[in-house]
């Protein structure tokens, strides 16, 4: 009921501001023809005051015919705004009398329609408190960030609740509440790889694309913790593109798209980088690391533990010697390093590192490639 009566008073006002200057203007014909009137009045006067004075000789005749027929101009011109200004009046009157016709009638159904064809009239009314309570499939994005908020005003220490809202507040631009929201979360649930490279992210963003020595530092310690975070390594990369540093940017995304399986959803970010420095994306990891063959996985099976151990080592070393003969296969040389590291063999990881840098000495962006891998392999630089 108090909906219907708040909708009667906007009505009201919204006819009375459409109504109002119609009053105002009103006056204004009527006004003019008024003065045109007396105009006439003081004319008629004038004209008897003339026949008196020629009647008593104090003008002569052709001087009281000339001021007759002055005055008498003037009494025509009179007249004439007299009827144009009533006619005038007449269809102003019937203008004003249309349009507040259109606004007593008009403004209401209009409201009305529109309402009906957008608003939501069959609803009941939703107040603050209801939709706070509402379940979370049903309340907006708004009312469930402001519910989590209230959450944490009353539970200040609750680093699930920081780590939760983190991520949308930077969804929804808030940039600023999502850098102190993983404070939080990182300070009272501990360093993660994914809160590290969150709080760096929302750095980021908060400081408009520019990838700050604050942000860099907990992409670092991100990385410190899970090396193949792909975050951190994009972030990283595009850090050293900022300082001017082609090359070392191209190594930590040429890396991270050969981590990378097919179908990342970050790859197409990481290629468009790739393009933007000059460098060219490798292939993700699943395509360019073949495995054995099907008569190697039969016998396999069959093998004991040292067997199958014996027979990946040998793999290893088939693809040690091609690259000694043809050394020009830069994938080849970074997934000789990696065999040989899984394989626990790290002299012959570093072999492999240092021939690949002999080989590829004058290519900068291949060297930045293989320096990262070393370094993320433990390898040194």
């Amino acid at each position: 009921m108090l909906l219907w009566i708040a909708f009667s008073l906007m009505t009201g006002a919204a006819i009375l501001a459409v109504l109002w200057p119609l009053r105002t203007g009103a006056g204004a014909a009527p006004e003019a023809a008024s003065a045109a009137e007396a105009d006439l009045a003081v004319y008629r006067d004038q004209l008897a005051e003339i026949e008196r004075d020629r009647t008593a000789g104090l003008i002569g005749e052709g001087e009281g015919e000339a001021a007759r027929a002055e005055v008498a101009r003037r009494i025509l011109r009179a007249s004439a705004e007299v009827h144009a200004t009533r006619a005038a009046s007449a269809g102003n009157v019937g203008r004003r009398r249309a349009a507040a016709l259109i606004a007593l009638i008009g403004v209401p159904v209009l409201a009305g329609t529109l309402y009906i064809l957008l608003g939501s009239p069959q609803l009941s009314p939703q107040p603050l408190a209801a939709r706070l309570n509402a379940r979370p499939e049903e309340a907006d994005v708004a009312v469930l960030i402001r519910k989590v908020e209230e959450h944490l005003e009353a539970n200040p220490d609750d680093g699930r609740g920081y780590e939760v809202i983190a991520p949308i507040y930077l969804r929804i631009g808030r940039t600023s509440d999502a850098v102190r929201a993983w404070s939080n979360a990182i300070r009272l649930l501990g360093s993660s790889p994914s809160r590290q490279s969150g709080l760096g992210e929302a750095m980021v963003a908060d400081a408009d694309g520019v990838v700050t020595a604050e942000a860099s530092a907990a992409f670092q310690q991100a990385l410190a913790q899970d090396p193949k975070d792909p975050k951190a390594r994009y972030f990283l990369g595009l850090a050293a593109e900022q300082d001017g540093k082609t090359a070392e940017a191209a190594a930590y995304w040429s890396a991270l798209a050969a981590d990378s399986p097919a179908g990342a959803p970050w790859l197409p970010l990481v290629h468009a980088a790739l393009a933007r420095v000059g460098a060219t994306a490798p292939a993700p990891q699943t395509a360019q690391m073949p495995g054995p063959g099907a008569a190697d996985v039969a016998a396999a099976e069959d093998m004991t533990p040292e067997q199958r151990s014996q027979m990946i080592r040998g793999m290893v070393e088939r693809l040690s010697a091609r690259l000694a003969e043809d050394g020009d296969d830069l994938e080849g040389w970074l997934r000789l390093m990696r065999a040989w590291t899984v394989l626990g063999d790290a002299d012959k990881a570093k072999a492999a590192a240092a021939d690949a840098r002999d080989h590829f000495g004058k290519d900068d962006a291949a060297l930045a490639r293989i320096d990262a891998l070393a370094r993320e392999l433990g390898l040194g630089s």
